[in-house]
């Protein structure tokens, strides 16, 4: 008896001494046990030290990236607007190309880097533009950044910083995007007076560097003339520019502009040391808000009328034709027109340019179900008419 309890007494004095070691094994060999925790991604808080003071923005860092990996990533600098001003270090991911990473991220594989300017400054500043490229520099550096690859976009008051760094900077940018931006700055007015000569000195800088601007065609806070005299300087210097208007828009112009899925491709077929170099292009398109409207018969439009519910069996709309109109009216008892840009497919002339109802239709053309969708998502809605119990 005693000899057996002196053998469990020295194994359990062994497996002691054994512990430590095997747990250090277990916390050394994540591999064999658990895997480590993969790089995080999304929008990560930043800071970045400039003059003895302490900055803090956002970086964003598509799902896809790892850190381990070794490859080099595109990288957008994203300017935000006059709004967005701060020191807390997020209210610049609220609107414009965080907003439209947010609603479609498979569109944006890029590393973007969002510094924010602090609340007493414009973008225009010198400490403004220095903190945006310590930022871009910093997480160029940490996270693989292609500077083949690096592109400047902004709006609004972003607009008016990123003509500035493109100006200051103009090789270190593959392609810029500005929305709702110029270079006469509201808050220095005397720069008109060298409206005949300012657009041209911005133009010959920049050179073939691939430029597309946006504007809202009846923005009344940065007016379109803004874009337009450099679309005309650039074109007038060889060089390569685009220029969006958006009819019927006022001061926001970049949700429409950063939902382009054009966009970002658009951005990643320019490199900043292209050879040949890019060449020249004075493109100008008026955009609609929404298509032209095509007419259908009193008898085409009842085809769609009905209670529409959707997968779940929920009430979502009752679809009517009053006149030559069709209408949806929504559980709150809301009625929206509905407009045709086809034989099946409806736009809403009074809301968004972006949502759309399409019917899907049987042989005899009458409509069983209508499928909406905006940019972000899609639902289908069944048709039920009167006594057919589906």
């Amino acid at each position: 008896m005693l000899r057996t309890l002196q053998s469990i007494a020295a194994c359990l004095a062994l497996a002691c001494a054994l512990l430590p070691s095997r747990a250090q094994d277990f916390r050394g060999n994540g591999g064999r046990h658990r895997s480590e925790p993969p790089q995080e991604t999304g929008f990560l808080n930043r800071t970045v030290q400039l003059h003895g003071t302490t900055y803090r923005y956002q970086v964003y860092l598509p799902e896809e990236y790892r850190r381990d990996d070794k490859k080099k990533w595109p990288v957008i600098l994203f300017l935000h607007g006059r709004g967005e001003r701060g020191a807390e270090g997020m209210w610049q991911t609220q609107i414009g190309l965080p907003q439209a990473v947010r609603d479609h991220p498979e569109r944006w594989p890029f590393v973007i880097v969002m510094p924010q300017c602090p609340l007493v400054n414009f973008w225009t500043d010198p400490e403004a533009l220095t903190l945006a490229m310590t930022a871009l520099d910093q997480e160029t550096e940490e996270f693989h950044g292609d500077r083949e690859r690096t592109y400047l976009t902004g709006l609004s008051l972003g607009g008016y910083g990123a003509w500035e760094l493109a100006r200051l900077y103009p090789r270190r940018w593959a392609a810029v995007a500005i929305a709702a931006g110029g270079i006469f700055w509201s808050y220095a007015p005397e720069r008109w007076q060298e409206v005949s000569t300012l657009p041209a000195e911005y133009a010959r800088s920049l050179g073939r560097t691939p430029v597309w601007l946006f504007h809202g065609g009846d923005d009344n806070v940065v007016v379109p003339r803004q874009s337009e005299l450099m679309f005309e300087a650039f074109k007038a210097s060889g060089g390569h520019i685009r220029l969006w208007v958006f009819q019927g828009l006022k001061h926001d112009c970049w949700t429409r502009a950063y939902n382009e899925p054009e966009l970002p491709r658009w951005l990643l077929s320019h490199r900043a040391e292209a050879r040949p170099e890019p060449p020249p292009l004075a493109e100008r398109l008026l955009i609609p808000l929404h298509p032209p409207a095509i007419r259908l018969s009193p008898a085409a439009l009842d085809a769609f009328a009905g209670e529409y519910r959707d997968q779940g069996g929920h009430f979502v709309a009752t679809v009517f034709r009053q006149g030559d109109q069709l209408y949806e009216k929504n559980p709150q008892g809301e009625s929206l027109e509905l407009s045709p840009e086809s034989p099946t497919v409806f736009f809403y002339p009074n809301g968004s340019s972006l949502t759309r109802l399409t019917f899907e239709r049987d042989a005899q053309g009458r409509a069983l179900a209508a499928v909406f969708h905006d940019d972000r998502h899609e639902e289908r809605w069944e048709r039920r008419t009167a006594g057919s119990g589906h």
